[in-house]
């Protein structure tokens, strides 16, 4: 399992949207918000079956990752009290799983989340899976004068 603080955590847990960044293989990025389940190792996001212009392996974020499987993930909080801001960042690596065990704890996970998948099976769709090589944070409240939220000496800007 990765290292993170306790309320880096809390945040990854307790939010419901984040946002995915990938990169294609010309390095030109990519930014879209993505529904997720964590599981403390790996990060899980669906293709699900919401409507979408393209099919679900013409999807940039899929492209991208087949071309180049570094990806970020951004979860925070924002406030007019900016002593109330913070934002958890993920990066790793994706892949795309259609089958397997991780496919299984994937969908498992993403059901037990979000109530709208019992309406629109997971079972037979692709899911990311993320694995974390780092994850950093940065809090107006939660540290302790580190710009760092992770402790690890990272000196991430807040917003």
């Amino acid at each position: 399992m990765i290292e993170m603080t306790a309320w880096e955590q809390a945040l990854i847990a307790d939010h419901r949207v984040a946002r995915l960044a990938t990169v294609d293989a010309t390095g030109q990025p990519h930014v879209v918000p993505i529904v997720f389940a964590f599981d403390g190792s790996r990060l899980y996001t669906p293709i699900d079956a919401k409507p979408k212009r393209v099919g679900a392996y013409q999807l940039q974020r899929v492209r991208n990752i087949q071309a180049n499987p570094h990806v970020a993930i951004v979860i925070d909080d924002y406030s007019e009290d900016w002593r109330q801001l913070a934002w958890v960042q993920i990066r790793g690596t994706a892949r795309l799983v259609e089958a397997g065990p991780e496919h299984a704890t994937g969908v498992a996970l993403l059901h037990a989340k979000y109530s709208q998948y019992e309406a629109m099976p997971l079972h037979d769709r692709p899911i990311i899976v993320i694995t974390p090589s780092r994850i950093t944070g940065w809090s107006g409240e939660k540290t302790t004068g580190s710009r760092s939220g992770s402790g690890r000496g990272s000196r991430e800007e807040q917003p």
